[in-house]
């Protein structure tokens, strides 16, 4: 009996590691050999306001143009007279982003905000994907600077000219409609004003801003969907000037696959386009008649 069982235990033994690999390699088997990135989250590298997680493609050259009008409502000073809005234009900016790699890219751009010069960097640090990989994680920096001719002594030292923005962008696409992205953001101006709050308290802004974004899409149709962001921002300075009102930005808009571009159109209460100028200052309100008419169009270039 004894030997009985010194054959049998082995024997059982190696039997049961046996069904053990020979199951698992049926399991491996029916995974997919190759674990694919997800379709792209969004069609393009901005939302309305907020920058998604979208990268231009190796050797690809995006030119962007993004216009933003003036407020609708006639207590923002719009109105029939400007017809609401269409005859100021609170910002442009003219754009061109170069792909070094699938996951690394550059940009430079100009806004008439503040005739505003910036350089940026994108960095994709984790892309989502059919298994294990839940998110995409792009980081995000930029520096500007600000040309524009000072009617006093504020820029006799260069370096007040200067701002910087950083920003962690987390996304998840949803199946085929929805996608939607969650991006913490940090600016830096180097230049910040001493002012009064209107009872003779002094208030001093403050150079250093927190932004937490919120961002999302719904496709109506394969080409057609809507986006929306918005982002609130802490500042005790914004809070307590009463002279000013300050406001976070909030955006929808409509977006547009024509084959060749992707077209937006807009609406929001930022008069600023990029993060230096928006951050800051948006006094403009919704519910005032606030929101400002947008559009951008971009164009990739491939070499």
């Amino acid at each position: 009996m004894k030997k009985l069982l010194l054959i049998l235990i082995p024997s059982i033994i190696c039997l049961s590691t046996y069904a053990q690999d020979d199951l698992m390699d049926m399991l491996e088997e029916e995974e997919p050999a190759e674990n694919y990135r997800v379709g792209p989250t969004w069609k393009t590298m901005k939302l309305v306001n907020l920058h998604s997680t979208s990268m231009v493609k190796k050797k690809g050259l995006d030119f962007r143009v993004t216009h933003r009008f003036g407020s609708i409502g006639k207590n923002s000073g719009g109105g029939v007279h400007n017809l609401y809005g269409l005859d100021i234009s609170d910002d442009i900016r003219i754009s061109f982003d170069y792909g070094i790699t699938e996951d690394l890219q550059i940009g430079v751009g100009r806004s008439k905000f503040s005739e505003l010069i910036d350089g940026s960097i994108k960095y994709k640090v984790l892309a989502q994907k059919e298994r294990k990989v839940p998110l995409t994680v792009v980081v995000l920096g930029n520096m500007a600077i600000t040309p524009q001719k000072a009617i006093d002594t504020r820029y006799d030292d260069w370096q007040n000219r200067l701002s910087y923005f950083t920003q962690l962008i987390v996304a998840r696409r949803f199946g085929d409609r929805i996608s939607f992205e969650l991006a913490p953001g940090f600016l830096y101006r180097n230049l910040v004003l001493k002012t009064t709050d209107g009872e003779g308290n002094n208030l001093e802004d403050e150079n250093s801003n927190l932004a937490l974004g919120f961002g999302g899409r719904f496709m109506i149709t394969k080409r057609v969907g809507l986006i929306v962001d918005y982002v609130y921002v802490v500042s005790d300075y914004r809070e307590n000037y009463k002279p000013t009102a300050y406001y976070d930005p909030l955006g929808i808009g409509v977006e547009i696959e024509t084959g060749g571009h992707v077209f937006h159109i807009t609406m929001t209460n930022a008069a600023g386009i990029m993060e230096n100028n928006y951050i800051p200052n948006t006094t403009a309100n919704w519910a005032d008649g606030g929101m400002k008419l947008g559009f951008n169009i971009s164009r990739v270039f491939q070499f």
